[in-house]
């Protein structure tokens, strides 16, 4: 259980530093309103990927075993393409570059809204935590719950990291932001590998 927990966690840090319209819109509800207001946003997540992962889980629990070792495969390209990313994000950060301020507010259910509308969730639980979760949950339910929890716990405090971050040290964030990503383009590298090897293994011991 303790190797899904530990998988659970470094998904959700990855996924929770990852450049996208959800963090863009986290960093300027902390430059507008303040890390106190901006704080709650950390729990979007929970609202949003509810019936992401309901439904994602509930078409991947239907396919065969084969298909979903197809998966695996693809998760771990995906998330190399992700490293890639988040690669050339590190490479190409501008530590002096203003970050974009948006001027209306917006609550935790309208966070959610933007986070339910960007494909991330969707391509995230579908080719590389869904096929995880469900193998854990095969072995036993509470190994699945396991990863689902760490990788929640890790996505809710990345995220509430980066508001204090933001909110209480300007000058430290970017640099500090830099330096998770480049943390996430190593984990996403070797989680990718091993998902690859998870799928090719699987396909030579079947």
């Amino acid at each position: 259980m303790l190797g899904y927990v530990i998988q659970g966690i470094g998904y959700g840090f990855a996924a929770a530093v990852q450049p996208g319209p959800f963090q863009t819109y986290l960093v300027s509800q902390t430059l507008t309103r303040g890390w106190r207001r901006a704080l709650p946003v950390a729990l979007a997540p929970l609202v949003s990927d509810g019936p992401i992962v309901a439904i994602v889980l509930l078409v991947l629990s239907q396919i065969p075993i084969a298909v979903q070792r197809f998966l695996y495969i693809a998760g771990g390209l995906f998330v190399l393409y992700l490293a890639r990313n988040a690669f050339r994000a590190w490479r190409d950060f501008d530590v002096a570059a203003p970050a974009a301020v948006q001027s209306d507010r917006r609550n935790v259910l309208e966070a959610a809204l933007v986070n339910a509308l960007n494909p991330g969730p969707y391509l995230y639980w579908s080719l590389v935590t869904g096929p995880i979760f469900l193998a854990g949950w095969r072995e036993a339910p509470t190994t699945g719950i396991g990863f689902l929890v760490g990788f929640y716990v890790a996505i809710v405090l990345t995220l509430a990291g980066l508001v204090l971050l933001f909110g209480t040290a300007r000058q430290l964030g970017p640099k500090v932001t830099r330096t998770l990503l480049g943390l996430s383009a190593l984990a996403l590298v070797g989680f990718g590998l091993y998902q690859l090897w998870l799928g090719g293994s699987g396909w030579i011991v079947g």
